[in-house]
């Protein structure tokens, strides 16, 4: 253990060493506060799910940076409230929605560089600015910006402690090398994630299906800062089962798959059970808006699979996937490679083409291109299966972060018992259930983690101040 960690009283410690994280080491130390983040990760893996991360959400009253058109308040506010189904904190989501728009500079000015938006499913370039470089490059260029400030990085840190006494954090227990030592600060921010990489606690939760789901993120954020401060008593909010998760390619890793393991073919395909039966219609709406709502939807099916089936005339229509998909010339041959009955396959594939309607097809929005007499419905995109050779994907859950966290204010302060903490912020995914109540809006958590990570590491450098 390093003994100036041990020796110094920190003006600021920050917990995770994220993008949120970040944001709030990078305010506290600009506003003249002796600073120190404790990374669980090691280097090579610092930055928590950040780094798989590919863009950020953004209001904006006119074209901005990389951004086209407008984006305003209201619009954006009606997109979170679809997806999210009414379950969130409307002040915290507008307050958060409003404060997007100053990050974006603010983001430039601390080294990150953005590109125009992507093109056919990912297409978002008038709501969402993509990083150069990917979620990778905005967390280099933020742990340079720390060093340029003086803030001190400990990696492989990991907290097994917060010691709450009296309404205050006096201090933390922290693992390094295998050394347990007390580090003591002014003012806490916990950035330190949600508990996804805990299969146990993620079970829990969902049951034992839960150990069937692939983790997309990190396998660093384990829960134990947010368990440590639910059990002393911290306000929580948000519901265990609820969490960002994505149907991903069934052959990912296990853990830290990333972004790359994504699969955006769901629009323009059938998708079927292990039965091979359909079970939602996956054309609802354009796929930033409802990526992440097959995450769940896929859990639900038997042994938590999916398959999603296209024919020639769609391969092209959307981001290539890592792994090339099973091929076969017929229907049946298909389901055969899938491990699931050909002829099953073959009579659903057959009822949905023959719901198809003729109309114009138009792949990068909603067209209106529908079933009729199906159940359930396609309601966009809607063209027969009959092209060889035939094309299907296996999917699972893919779980990027949960939604059970820490309670915060609009200064992004914890409490207990109703009552706020003295010198603890949270920010980032370990309180994004106080905004996010179910689903997901792309780009959308590194909205919050941008928004919040800036207020709590102002709010604890005034606070130390």
């Amino acid at each position: 253990m390093n003994g100036t960690l041990e020796s110094t009283l920190w003006d600021v410690i920050v917990v995770g060493g994220g993008n949120a994280g970040l944001c709030a080491a990078i305010e506290a130390a600009e506003a003249g506060a002796r600073v120190l983040v404790l990374e669980g990760a090691p280097e090579p893996y610092r930055g928590g799910n950040s780094r798989h991360t590919r863009n950020f959400r953004c209001k904006h009253e006119a074209p901005l940076s990389v951004l086209t058109g407008a984006y305003q308040e209201d619009e954006y506010f009606d997109d979170l409230i679809r997806v999210t189904g009414g379950k969130t904190d409307e002040a915290l989501a507008r307050m958060t929605i409003r404060t997007s728009e100053e990050c974006l500079p603010w983001m430039e000015r601390h080294g990150v560089a953005f590109q125009p938006s992507l093109s056919g499913t990912l297409s978002l370039s008038r709501t969402n600015a993509f990083f150069l470089g990917g979620g990778k490059a905005l967390v280099n260029a933020y742990y340079n910006t720390v060093e340029d400030l003086g803030v001190t990085v400990a990696y492989e840190a990991e907290v097994t402690h917060v010691a709450v006494e009296d309404g205050r954090v006096q201090g933390l227990d922290v693992t390094i090398g295998g050394q347990t030592a007390r580090v003591e600060a002014r003012a806490l921010v916990l950035a330190s994630g949600g508990f996804q990489a805990n299969l146990d606690w993620l079970a829990s939760a969902w049951g034992e299906a839960a150990r069937n789901f692939l983790i997309r993120g990190t396998p660093y954020n384990r829960g134990a800062v947010l368990r440590d401060m639910l059990d002393q008593g911290a306000d929580s909010v948000g519901d265990p089962t609820q969490c960002h998760a994505v149907a991903i390619d069934g052959r990912a890793p296990k853990f830290d798959g990333g972004i790359a393991t994504r699969l955006d073919c769901v629009p323009f395909s059938v998708v079927v059970n292990r039965n091979g039966e359909r079970f939602y219609d996956e054309g609802e709406d354009v796929w930033p808006k409802r990526y992440a709502i097959w995450g769940r939807l896929v859990a639900a099916q038997p042994e938590q699979v999916a398959y999603a089936i296209i024919d020639a005339s769609s391969l092209e229509l959307f981001m290539p996937s890592l792994y090339p998909p099973e091929r076969a010339d017929t229907i049946e041959g298909l389901g055969q490679r899938l491990g699931i009955s050909g002829p099953k396959l073959r009579e659903t594939v057959d009822a949905f083409n023959t719901a198809c309607r003729e109309g114009a097809f138009t792949p990068t929005e909603l067209d209106g291109l529908a079933t009729e007499g199906l159940d359930p419905p396609k309601t966009n995109w809607a063209r027969p299966i009959v092209e060889p050779p035939f094309y299907g994907y296996t999917l699972r859950p893919g779980v990027t972060f949960t939604y059970l966290g820490l309670k915060v204010d609009e200064t992004a302060r914890v409490s207990a018992g109703g009552a706020r903490l003295g010198n603890v912020w949270a920010a980032g995914e370990i309180m994004a259930g106080s905004i996010l109540g179910q689903g997901y809006l792309a780009g959308f958590g590194m909205t919050i983690g941008t928004v919040f990570g800036r207020i709590a590491g102002q709010e604890a450098a005034a606070h130390v101040a």
